[in-house]
């Protein structure tokens, strides 16, 4: 399995219209066990996402697939004037979990 967290800057007072852009395109993420959006509680205009693959090649894959990338164009056209930057990002090899469950 393969993990990310990464963490992103809206423009002041965009952090909401950034948050609905990112859930409305993790159905399009093929072989993604769990992606998870959260407000970040000490910075008003920070975003994190966290990710579970199957394997890393799944993640890297899937930004390769012709309908993924029209959704991550869309995303990224829809959510450029609403990124102020990037803040760290972290590969998480997951050991084990609760909650997930595998796809087939």
């Amino acid at each position: 399995m393969h993990g990310f967290i990464g963490k992103l800057h809206a423009v002041p007072e965009a952090r909401d219209a950034r948050v609905d852009i990112l859930l409305g395109g993790v159905s399009w993420m093929h072989r993604c066990l769990s992606c998870v959006v959260a407000h970040d509680p000490s910075d008003a205009d920070a975003i994190w996402v966290t990710e579970v693959w199957e394997s890393e090649h799944d993640h890297l894959a899937s930004l390769h697939l012709a309908s993924v990338g029209a959704s991550v164009g869309d995303a990224i056209a829809r959510s450029r004037p609403r990124i102020a930057g990037f803040g760290g990002r972290f590969v998480t090899p997951p050991v084990g979990w609760s909650g997930l469950a595998r796809k087939g």
